[in-house]
């Protein structure tokens, strides 16, 4: 798609000389002598960059700074002022104008206004092709090793087997497990997560199968077991390497059966569950240190997402912000469009040692204290910018 600039002058002679030089460099040029021709061009099409003279024969170009905020489509502006009114041009940008230039005009100095412009139009599409991609709340990424690893899950959820997924904090594996969920026959039927971690040992097995009135001390009355809330559907398994070893073995066969008997009960209930794992320790590791069972580990890894962190694959990171930038100020109430070229470039620099999570709050944080239609340098948090921004 080529950028589209729209030149505003009403001198024919200056504008139809910028409008040929432009052209030729392939850009899509489009001319207007009047605000009242602006404003039509505003509306026919689709303006990525406007060229804006400040006195036009109707009226103050600095008015149309004041409406493009209103526009769907929101283009960058260059003013071009006359000398000695430095101080309009100050005005325009505050107004949200990225550049100024004095007549007699350059182009040499204008067309490097322009490119930074397109650079910032084209981090604008990105975003906005990040959210429009995506229809759900799942955020993937585009990067060849993400997509393999959905090509995967989309397998394991139409099949209905074990999934073990693994990686470090943060990266995202109850998304994954989420969107197995959401791929597969299974999505109309429960979703039930629990984090084996936050359950001490003598109330997990209770949790996962359920008990009956009296069983133990302090039951009243019977309780169903998560495992058969989650019949027909997909039970999530967080933190799974946490799990005492005895917890093992009853899981272990309760998979194997499709069935288990509540605490306290003699009787077997048969369930139909998609059981997916998660750990973001080495169970291999934790294997050799008799710590987790062998044989429950690949009776879970029918298949076996290992997802990756964040600082190995840099590609997903605009994808990921323009879809954290939407849902934040979806749940914020902010209205930040769009990120900076050099923020963009600090947060693809920083190593995320908290993967997504971390880059969700950084955003999250900047947006609170934002109140422009870009995120900048100065927004993101010194951890991230370093000596980046001065």
């Amino acid at each position: 798609m080529s950028t589209t600039i729209l030149v505003v002058d009403d001198v024919d002679t200056a504008r139809e000389a910028m409008a040929k030089s432009l052209r030729k460099d392939d850009y899509e040029v489009f001319e207007a002598g009047t605000l009242k021709e602006a404003r039509a061009q505003f509306d026919e099409n689709r303006i990525d960059i406007c060229v804006l003279d400040i006195k036009l024969p109707d009226g103050s170009g600095l008015s149309l700074l004041d409406e493009i905020p209103q526009m769907d489509w929101q283009p960058k502006c260059i003013i071009i002022t006359a000398f000695g009114e430095i101080d309009i041009a100050v005005d325009a940008m505050k107004k949200g104008a990225i550049d100024f230039h004095t007549k007699p005009l350059s182009m040499k100095t204008l067309k490097q206004s322009i490119a930074k412009a397109e650079d910032m139009v084209e981090m604008r599409r990105e975003l906005n092709d990040a959210v429009q991609s995506h229809t759900s709340k799942f955020v993937i990424g585009k990067s060849t090793q993400m997509q393999r690893m959905v090509q995967l899950a989309q397998r394991a959820a139409e099949a209905s087997v074990s999934v073990l997924i693994t990686g470090e904090s943060g990266t995202g594996k109850e998304v994954m497990a989420n969107f197995i969920h959401q791929a597969g026959p299974r999505q109309q039927k429960p979703f039930v997560a629990i984090n084996c971690a936050a359950i001490s040992n003598t109330l997990l097995e209770s949790e996962l199968f359920g008990h009956e009135a009296n069983a133990f001390t302090g039951a009243n009355k019977r309780k169903t077991g998560l495992m058969e809330a989650a019949d027909g559907g997909v039970l999530f398994l967080d933190e799974i390497s946490t799990m005492p070893m005895d917890m093992q073995a009853k899981l272990l066969r309760a998979l194997e059966e499709h069935a288990f008997r509540r605490v306290g009960s003699t009787t077997l209930i048969r369930v139909d569950v998609q059981i997916l794992a998660a750990s973001n320790q080495d169970l291999k590791e934790a294997i050799e240190n008799k710590q987790f069972r062998q044989d429950l580990y690949y009776r879970l890894k029918v298949v076996d997402l290992d997802i990756p962190p964040l600082r190995n694959r840099r590609d997903d990171i605009p994808e990921l912000v323009g879809l954290l930038l939407h849902q934040s100020n979806i749940s914020m109430g902010k209205n930040v469009q769009e990120i900076t070229p050099r923020a963009m470039e600090a947060l693809l620099n920083y190593d995320w040692p908290g993967n997504i999570r971390e880059l969700r709050h950084a955003l999250e944080r900047s947006i609170l204290f934002c109140d422009d239609p870009a995120l900048d340098l100065d927004h993101l948090p010194v951890e991230i910018t370093g000596k980046q921004y001065a």
